[in-house]
């Protein structure tokens, strides 16, 4: 299965100079957030199959305005032709607003999953808008990931982490891809395409 991931920075190749076949091999997109709901809703226009996002911490206009066309996994599993996908969206909490966690309150929400996490024997994706602690994060606290994450991963050992918010356009040193334990680790910023199951 093909997979396009994007975040925080709408793709001029995907919207300004679009055609239907740029998207032809793709069999599911995932937004990690940040993104006009507009842009995922003209993706799902024209997208064969489902687009799943996540909430960014600049994604408050979603309330009023979502996405159309388009699914959002917060706080759950959903399942897409056998894929189990954990969608976790929002930031590290560092000022007033929505979308915003501290450690804690990220904590209490995975807590919230443990049936769903028993009954589905885990997930192969997690899908975020944070990075994790110290994997592809920033000192700084808007940028910060969450510690949280590194126990799901090593807890449930899922194929990808996909995640968004550290923006490759400002932190040249950031990696498109890297990985921790049994993790592929991937910054969807903009876009970027997977494959599942990931090659051997």
């Amino acid at each position: 299965m093909k997979i396009l991931a994007i975040a925080d920075q709408e793709s001029r190749y995907l919207w300004d100079d679009f055609s239907k076949e740029k998207l032809s091999e793709i069999d599911l997109i995932l937004s990690c957030g940040d993104l006009s709901p507009l842009y995922l809703s003209f993706l799902a226009t024209f997208f064969k199959g489902p687009v799943l996002y996540v909430h960014g911490n600049h994604d408050a206009v979603y309330e009023a305005s979502p996405p159309y066309g388009c699914i959002c996994v917060e706080d759950r599993i959903y399942v897409h032709e056998g894929i189990r996908i954990l969608g976790l969206g929002g930031s590290m909490r560092y000022k007033e607003g929505p979308h915003q966690y501290t450690e804690r309150q990220m904590n209490a929400r995975i807590r919230r999953l443990w049936y769903s996490l028993k009954r589905h024997k885990g997930f192969d994706i997690l899908l975020t808008h944070a990075p994790a602690y110290h994997l592809n994060d920033e000192e700084n606290l808007p940028h910060r990931g969450f510690q949280s994450f590194l126990g799901l991963m090593e807890r449930y050992s899922p194929s990808y982490f996909i995640h968004g918010h550290v923006h490759l356009s400002y932190n040249y040193k950031a990696p498109r891809m890297c990985t921790y334990k049994n993790t592929t680790v991937v910054n969807a910023y903009e876009r970027t395409v997977f494959e599942f199951p990931p090659a051997i």
